[in-house]
């Protein structure tokens, strides 16, 4: 495993993550969003693992509240494959009521919300 190199965003999101439940990270590919967040993350979830992905799938399909457990800030690498998983964070937030629950990579955001905090590569 490589050293990891500290970053401009390490400070920027971990500055979000003590006002917000949940923060996504955006960037184009190779930039450093998973290896970021991974560094600033008590557990995590690979949403692209070829060995889990269609488990992880059904998953989301049938109780995504299942792929939030783990210790927080808990990491949930390529959330877009399921859409789901947006709404599942955005309630869980709510229901918990802390700051700095998770860290989410990858694509775009579905409509608005005020449970996240962006911070863009």
């Amino acid at each position: 495993m490589k050293k990891y190199i500290p970053r401009i965003a390490d400070t920027l999101i971990e500055r979000a993550l003590k006002s917000s439940g949940a923060v996504l990270v955006e960037g184009p590919k190779w930039c450093g969003k998973t290896s970021t967040a991974k560094h600033l993350s008590k557990s995590y979830l690979y949403m692209q693992d070829p060995d889990q992905r269609s488990n992880y799938m059904k998953i989301a399909d049938t109780k995504p509240s299942l792929l939030l457990l783990g210790d927080t800030p808990r990491l949930i690498d390529e959330w877009q494959t399921a859409p789901v998983l947006w709404d599942s964070v955005r309630h869980e937030v709510d229901m918990r009521g802390t700051f700095g629950q998770f860290i989410l990579t990858g694509g775009g955001v579905p409509g608005t919300g005020t449970a996240e905090t962006a911070v863009t590569f």
